[in-house]
């Protein structure tokens, strides 16, 4: 089974990085398949899926598809080749109408970029391994899986709120809540093995929740 997901995922990122070349040479090609609220609206639905296969440029296309390398052998291993592709496809289309719902009163809002279903891997890779220890660019000492999940989504929270930088935060928040769900139904076991990671793991989305819910009040 490894020989195969490997194979499996070296496909995957090629199809990824064949998509994302063709956006960087042709405007109209990548015009037609990003993700952007208009077009959702004329039911151009598509958009939720090729939007993920696109990127703005080679640093952002080669972070996603680093990412997508390391972690989903993880994910390939212990769920197996098809459940990897339900839960990246789930993921991908999930954080794009949760993107859809945020975003929807701004008809030019445009998206692209695997990063949403990136990080549902990321995060059911996680809940499998949460011992693992992470590195990132800017801090020079490992990161223990779950604290960094935790970060992560309080991160998106308040990038989404404060609407920081150029990035889909909506994404990136909605992918993760998507990898956690989805590795959770595919093997309900990791949960009841772990109740304290995954309450730890479900505060920031929990209290994301009552705080939209309380905005609406």
């Amino acid at each position: 089974m490894e020989n195969t997901s490997s194979l499996l995922i070296y496909v995957f990122i090629g199809i990824h990085v064949l998509f994302s070349m063709v956006g960087f040479e042709n405007k109209s090609f990548f015009d037609n398949y990003k993700f952007n609220i208009n077009a959702l609206r004329n039911k151009e639905y598509y958009r939720l899926i090729t939007s993920g296969l696109l990127h703005a440029d080679l640093s952002h296309l080669l972070f996603n598809m680093y990412t997508l390398y390391i972690f989903a052998p993880i994910v390939t291993h212990y769920f197996g080749d098809i459940s990897f592709l339900v839960m990246y496809m789930f993921s991908l289309i999930a954080s794009g109408i949760f993107s859809y719902y945020i975003h929807q009163k701004e008809l030019y809002y445009s998206a692209i970029g695997a990063s949403g279903a990136v990080s549902g891997i990321l995060y059911a890779a996680i809940l499998i391994y949460p011992e693992m220890s992470l590195y990132l660019f800017f801090i020079p000492i490992p990161i223990p899986a779950y604290l960094f999940a935790v970060g992560y989504l309080l991160y998106s929270i308040y990038g989404m709120k404060k609407n920081i930088g150029n990035i889909g935060h909506d994404a990136h928040f909605a992918g993760a809540v998507s990898g956690l769900l989805i590795a959770a139904f595919f093997s309900p076991q990791l949960v009841l093995n772990r109740p304290f990671l995954v309450g730890f793991l479900l505060f920031p989305i929990i209290g994301y929740a009552i705080y939209e819910k309380m905005l609406k009040k």
